[in-house]
């Protein structure tokens, strides 16, 4: 991948984006797909794809479009999705299990290896195949399996502690769904997901809108 520009952070956000729509014109036997579909289908401007496609080292051809399998191969490349991706959930509560079950994960090469829970009635129940085991097992079954990616599904509370359990475990990755800030090793990426904040930006919008309205005549 050496010799493209360095992708900015904007631009990485939306590439799964791309890539969500790309395979659903796999799907449909589309071979070249305009900037202009693109944009419709993913609600980015149709000049930010270009720029975005741009990074990955294709241009597409005028009045033809870009390649729809070549477009693919590098989104994917690039999101590290030419191979496989070992995880490990921590928390298996009602959020945990949805995680477990959820068939997206499988059909983007994440493959769930190892679940985690420090509640006793929960460690040594079975979910999807996967025998739930307690956290003071999180750093040998990390490095045992040679787990990648974590998942933190777990109260604000032990969520640093699990943190730390998994990156002396050996992961470069986290998904933190814990309403807590974590502190991890530089060379560790974490992502956080705060459905609360997303639910309460959602509503700033939704209230704006609701405002906006013209009040009915008394």
């Amino acid at each position: 991948m050496s010799g493209f520009r360095r992708i900015p952070e904007a631009t990485v956000s939306r590439l799964p984006l791309y890539l969500r729509s790309l395979l659903e014109f796999t799907e449909q036997r589309v071979t070249t797909v305009s900037s202009e579909r693109l944009a419709t289908t993913t609600g980015v401007n149709a000049a930010k794809v270009r720029k975005d496609l741009s990074y990955l080292g294709s241009y597409g051809t005028r009045g033809v479009g870009y390649d729809v399998e070549y477009l693919l191969r590098r989104i994917q490349e690039q999101l590290g999705l030419d191979h496989d991706w070992r995880v490990a959930i921590v928390g298996v509560g009602n959020l945990g299990r949805a995680l477990v079950n959820y068939r997206g994960f499988g059909e983007r090469r994440f493959s769930v290896q190892a679940l985690f829970d420090s509640d006793m009635s929960k460690i040594g129940t079975e979910l999807n195949g996967l025998v739930v085991a307690g956290t003071e097992d999180i750093e040998p079954t990390v490095r045992e399996r040679r787990l990648s990616i974590g998942i933190i599904a777990t109260p604000a509370a032990s969520a640093q502690d699990v943190a730390d359990r998994l990156v002396d475990g050996g992961v470069t990755g986290i998904l933190n769904f814990a309403p807590a800030v974590i502190s991890v090793p530089k060379q560790v990426r974490v992502r956080k997901v705060d459905l609360s904040i997303e639910l309460q930006i959602l509503a700033f919008y939704v209230s704006g809108t609701v405002s906006d309205e013209p009040h009915a005549s008394r």
